[in-house]
């Protein structure tokens, strides 16, 4: 029997080491190396050197000044340590309350009384989608124009400018990056009123 158990424990042994160890200690060097930035969280500096977000989560936004991001189900909104969806199927009350709360709310701020694009009122898969849709950007536009006093053209140029288009022209769908509107928008009127 000890010649049956022991290549086992030494088979065991060895892979927890090398699976568990190794590899992802070299996959950790290795991306380190080639993607620095992307392997420390994307962040994002302010202009004193300070974090001010991630490009890849989306924070909370709540100013008339500021694009709004997606409706987030993480935690307590936005929160990237409870990441996830509310996992409502779609017939659900609670889910269809929330829709139409959360369209009736997005109607009233941004002075839109049609249709409204779908991730204006519906949380993502992680609930920190970092990014919205083009069409849900031009219609918060007039909103943010008037709360920072700028012509509506000036916003939609800076959503133009951060609105990235499909991967390899056709690997998903163009977005814009609400923390990199709103910085762009932050330092066009700083450099407009310093």
């Amino acid at each position: 029997m000890l010649s049956q158990l022991r290549p086992a424990i030494v088979m065991t042994a060895l892979f927890t080491l090398l699976l568990g160890l190794a590899y992802p200690l070299a996959m950790t060097g290795v991306s380190g190396l080639a993607f620095p930035k992307q392997a420390g969280g994307s962040l994002v500096l302010d202009a004193d050197g300070k974090v001010a977000g991630s490009a890849l989560i989306a924070q909370a936004f709540a100013k008339p000044q500021y694009l709004h991001p997606r409706p987030s189900a993480a935690g307590m909104g936005y929160d990237p340590m409870s990441s996830g969806g509310s996992n409502y199927g779609p017939l659900d009350s609670k889910l269809l309350d929330r829709v139409k709360t959360d369209a009736a709310a997005y109607r009233k701020d941004n002075g839109v009384s049609g249709d409204i694009p779908a991730d204006a009122v519906t949380a993502s898969g992680s609930g920190l989608d970092p990014d919205i849709s083009p069409a849900n950007a031009a219609l918060q536009a007039p909103r943010i124009a008037a709360a920072r006093g700028l012509p509506a053209s000036a916003v939609n140029e800076v959503i133009a400018a951060e609105t990235s288009q499909p991967v390899l022209g056709f690997i998903g769908q163009p977005r814009v990056n609400v923390l990199a509107v709103n910085r762009a928008l932050d330092a066009m009127q700083s450099k407009a009123h310093p």
